[in-house]
């Protein structure tokens, strides 16, 4: 992630500020189809927008709002690649030809000489073999969500009708596989599936073979549907490491299917010893691949970890744009692209306030940590808990992310000889 600049991203745009020969970019998640979706997963951290924005009852992205992303998001940026990422709810319920028509207005307002790539986060269930005709010919990388072995996977991720979609899910690979689509897997580590690491690290190499694999912490505070990020009520979180601070607690801060701290920094470990061991250099975990870069000098690959963030947006079905894909609440709405352009507000000083609050807001017991520089205190969205000293603003996987960095750090030796940097 780079630093935020000063200006907007392009000449067009024509603000103070602007240094010729800069680069400018930033990243936009695409919710074309509002948060609409054809599963009912009970950990989805999304679902309840419908109800939050107010949105109507098939949430789509016009024709006319399509392009003007397009062209704006093109327009306010300089780098030599433009990476557009198409997610939800679930984004294959816009059907294929508004997946075409994207790919035809990106020709028209690509810039000499840049590169337009185009990732999509999906659950699976409605490719078939044209959909995957279209993601091969144009080169799109499939991000596709799946859990484990069908004994996990199918706990939390079910359809409206509550009917398992694990079998689906694995046709879809099939089909992926059979199309030579490249694709990545994700995979929420909940409550349930974060006892049994290895399984979970199994199935997905060994079964799913994907190119790469993201662990995400499946967490939510226990009135995330209401609440924004960061406008708790202070004097109510609890303190690290406290029963309140765990899920399962009749007054828990989060919610029961929420990854208890400890036992997320038990599953990375458990998986770190195996790629270690076995498959370092041939199998790509994003977790490891990060903390191994920064570890070694050539800074953060997430912006979980990098000192502060602010550089990826997200913009609904409408038009609204957002300062984080997980901050989608009105006290994070910069403005709507129709008004307003893109690079405008990703540029703007209310972004800019945003992304260094990340580093600006840290508590002392952070601050003096021994992984500062691996972690800046992570996600703000989920720094709901308090420092041992009361002060608040601390993260609540703290335990369980020191636990992994020890891991890691004690291993750089080794990872230095690897690296031929001994």
């Amino acid at each position: 992630m780079i630093p935020i600049h000063p200006a907007p991203a392009s000449p067009e745009l024509r603000l103070p500020g602007l240094a010729a020969g800069d680069s400018y970019r930033f990243h936009t998640m695409v919710k074309p189809s509002g948060a609409q979706c054809n599963l009912d997963c009970r950990y989805c951290f999304y679902l309840h927008k419908e109800d939050l924005l107010h949105q109507p009852r098939v949430p789509r992205m016009s024709e006319s709002l399509l392009e003007a992303h397009i062209r704006q998001y093109i327009e306010a940026q300089t780098g030599e690649e433009v990476v557009f990422s198409w997610q939800g709810g679930e984004p294959t319920l816009m059907k294929l030809d508004f997946f075409r028509r994207i790919v035809e207005l990106q020709a028209r307002y690509r810039k000499p000489g840049q590169r337009i790539e185009n990732d999509l986060q999906t659950n699976g269930i409605l490719l078939d073999d044209e959909w995957a005709v279209f993601l091969k010919q144009h080169d799109f990388l499939v991000g596709l969500s799946i859990d484990g072995p069908a004994e996990l996977h199918d706990k939390y991720r079910y359809s409206k009708g509550g009917r398992p979609t694990h079998a689906r899910v694995m046709a879809a690979v099939a089909l992926l596989h059979q199309h030579q689509v490249p694709f990545s897997a994700l995979c929420v580590v909940n409550r349930d599936n974060a006892k049994k690491p290895i399984d979970v690290y199994r199935f997905l190499r060994d079964q799913v073979r994907p190119r790469s694999i993201q662990f995400m912490p499946g967490l939510g505070s226990h009135d995330f549907h209401s609440v924004a990020p960061g406008h708790w009520n202070v004097d109510s979180l609890p303190l690290l490491g406290s029963a309140r601070a765990r899920p399962g607690a009749p007054d828990s801060v989060v919610t029961e299917w929420s990854v208890d701290p400890d036992d997320w920094g038990y599953f990375l470990n458990r998986v770190w010893d195996e790629w270690f061991k076995r498959d370092f250099g041939r199998v790509f975990i994003d977790q490891f691949e990060n903390v191994v870069s920064m570890m070694f000098g050539a800074g953060s690959q997430k912006c979980v970890t990098s000192r502060i963030c602010g550089k990826a947006l997200a913009i609904e079905h409408n038009g609204d744009l957002y300062s984080c894909d997980h901050f989608v609440y009105p006290e994070y709405r910069l403005g709507n692209i129709t008004a307003t352009h893109e690079g405008d507000l990703a540029f703007s000083d209310a972004q800019k306030r945003f992304a260094f609050a990340k580093s600006d807001t840290l508590p002392k017991y952070c601050q003096s940590c021994p992984y500062l520089a691996l972690c800046w205190g992570n996600c703000p969205k989920d720094r709901f808990i308090r420092a041992p000293d009361g002060e608040a603003g601390l993260h609540y996987l703290c335990s369980g992310l020191k636990a992994f960095y020890r891991k890691a750090t004690s291993a750089r030796r080794e990872l230095a000889r690897r690296l031929g940097r001994a």
